[in-house]
């Protein structure tokens, strides 16, 4: 099988990129066609990884070991193409009501969602950071999409400033370890870091500091908040999904191959993010009025569950944060999903507020987010639970009891906001009623995420049944 055959999804989705700005530029009034032509592509490209990827026994390393595809990075581009797909499904309505429905919105989505393949499958230093600027770039442009909105300007801008900072810093510590170990392929930096020295443990920690900003890790969370309030909710959505997929999987792919061999110096950074973040995520959530907001420091508390996995440093962790992160995904989109219902006048509202009384005139909106917000607060038997509980567990096996019990202290303290939402939902004054179209990508998206999260619990090796697969170390 030649080396092309192997990286025909993502061959696939580059042509499908060019071949929509083409249509984009020749054909007027062609927004409509290509969004819907974008949700096309990723279901063919999701279709296509499990034909040319997924059926694989052995990875298979490409272009002189510069690019793996194996089963990890199958199924992590598998949960990017889903999300993005489900995303665009959900928010069809929103994007045409306020206006953001223009020939590069999903173009750009197309764009940073090939990044983030190119990072997932990346086994080279200078191919992870092609895929990284990728992403990045066209994230930059989302943010700020909504033009006519101060916020969402303000937002692209910060998220611009800070992100080109954090770039700088993980390209720094990158060439600190070519410097030190005179390469950028992971398995020659494996074999050459036998001898650690100062200037090889900088690199590490340079670029840790750049991949914990990618995923709002504590303490690089500062751009999450604004980031997520400012721009538009459906980028607001993607954001809080997709990049933490191709980051995680970067994170798995740095530490446990050409860093395994510095496990006791990197073990420490990872613990402190995943306890800075758990802590942070749970308290500063508390105070919050806007839904997105809460939103974000809800993601950076989820984050730093995912990392306490990583830092057993064992396949039984790793196999745990990969299922975490598959069960926030759907959370999340149910979550969003509900969001998007939140329209009078063709204004959308976003403050936690404007859900007073929601039950009293919307009880099936409100039962979706009961059960969404039980979950991530992580109460038995929903799917969250279960996400919990099998992070805990590898914490556990591995004798890390602090960090177990910090961990489950501030669950108990986040289940206070996601509670005080349901309280709101139930037992306030009902405020006038929401304007709820028929749109079936939005009600499948509600009905899909919320029924997998309830019925989860039958059988709920599931996802570890696939997972385990997933043998790094």
């Amino acid at each position: 099988m030649s080396e092309i055959n192997y990286i025909i999804p993502e061959l696939f989705l580059s042509v499908s990129i060019m071949f929509l700005l083409m249509m984009g530029v020749f054909k007027k009034k062609s927004a409509d066609l290509i969004y819907k032509l974008s949700i096309l592509v990723f279901f063919i490209s999701f279709i296509l990884i499990f034909i040319f990827q997924f059926t694989l026994d052995q990875p298979v390393h490409l272009f002189n070991d510069s690019y793996v595809v194996d089963y990890l990075s199958s199924f992590m581009k598998t949960l990017v193409l889903i999300s993005t797909f489900f995303i665009m499904l959900a928010s069809y309505n929103y994007i045409k009501l306020t206006g953001i429905n223009k020939i590069e919105y999903p173009i750009l989505l197309l764009s940073s969602s090939l990044g983030m393949m190119v990072m997932i499958s990346s086994y080279d230093l200078i191919v992870f950071y092609i895929g990284l600027e990728l992403q990045s770039l066209s994230l930059y442009v989302l943010c700020a999409f909504n033009r006519d909105n101060l916020r969402s300007s303000e937002a692209g801008l910060k998220y611009f400033v800070l992100s080109a900072l954090s770039s700088g810093l993980l390209l720094y510590g990158s060439s600190l370890i070519y410097g030190f170990t005179g390469s950028t392929n992971f398995e020659v930096i494996s074999n050459n870091l036998n001898s650690l020295n100062e200037g090889s443990v900088f690199g590490i920690v340079f670029i840790l500091v750049g991949l914990a900003f990618k995923i709002s890790a504590v303490p690089f969370h500062m751009w999450a908040p604004d980031v997520y309030e400012g721009s538009p909710t459906s980028v607001t959505n993607f954001f809080s999904m997709v990049p933490k997929i191709a980051a995680l999987t970067v994170f798995i792919r740095f530490l446990f191959v050409p860093f395994l061999n510095a496990f006791e110096q990197w073990q420490m950074i990872i613990i402190f993010i995943s306890l800075a973040s758990m802590i942070f995520g749970a308290v500063a959530a508390i105070g919050q009025k806007n839904l997105k907001r809460l939103m974000a420091y809800s993601s950076i508390g989820h984050m730093g569950y995912a990392l306490a996995g990583l830092a057993t440093g064992s396949n039984e962790g790793i196999q745990s944060s990969i299922s975490y992160i598959s069960i926030y995904l759907i959370m999340n989109l149910g979550i969003f999903s509900c969001i998007y219902c939140l329209k009078r006048k063709e204004i959308f509202y976003e403050d936690i507020e404007d859900l007073s009384g929601l039950s009293k005139n919307h009880p099936l909106i409100s039962i979706s987010l009961l059960i969404l917000l039980f979950s991530l607060a992580g109460i038995p038997p929903l799917a969250g639970f279960f996400a919990k509980f099998y992070i805990f567990m590898s914490v556990i096996n591995a004798k890390m009891y602090t960090l177990a019990i910090i961990g489950l202290v501030s669950t108990v303290i986040s289940a206070f906001y996601y509670l005080r939402i349901i309280k709101i939902i139930y037992f306030d004054d009902k405020k006038e009623k929401f304007d709820i179209e028929k749109n079936f990508g939005l009600n499948f998206s509600i009905i899909f995420s919320t029924l997998i999260i309830l019925i989860y619990f039958l059988y709920p090796n599931i996802l570890l049944d696939f997972i385990s697969r997933i043998q790094i170390i």
